[in-house]
């Protein structure tokens, strides 16, 4: 049986590296780390936390135009490798 993909480390783009560190790191880390990012810098909507508006650095990698935490997590997979 394969190992669970979330405990691979992969490698990040340099995109995601400027918001949330120098990879590799594991998807596990890559998701906790953006949410660290997201909540230190007051991103999530006031009115609905699970959308985010993203800053300059996090729409590098996700794009500029507000995005709901489970669209996010796939925009993020595409700086993964």
């Amino acid at each position: 049986m394969a190992g669970n993909a979330l405990q691979k480390p992969v490698t990040l783009s340099g995109d995601l590296e400027n918001v949330i560190g120098k990879g590799p790191m594991t998807r596990a880390q890559v998701t906790s780390k953006v949410w660290e990012y997201i909540k230190a810098n007051g991103l999530q909507d006031s009115k609905d936390k699970r959308q985010i508006n993203p800053d300059a650095k996090l729409g590098a990698v996700i794009g500029n135009a507000q995005i709901s935490m489970f669209k996010m997590t796939a925009a993020v997979s595409k700086h993964l490798s």
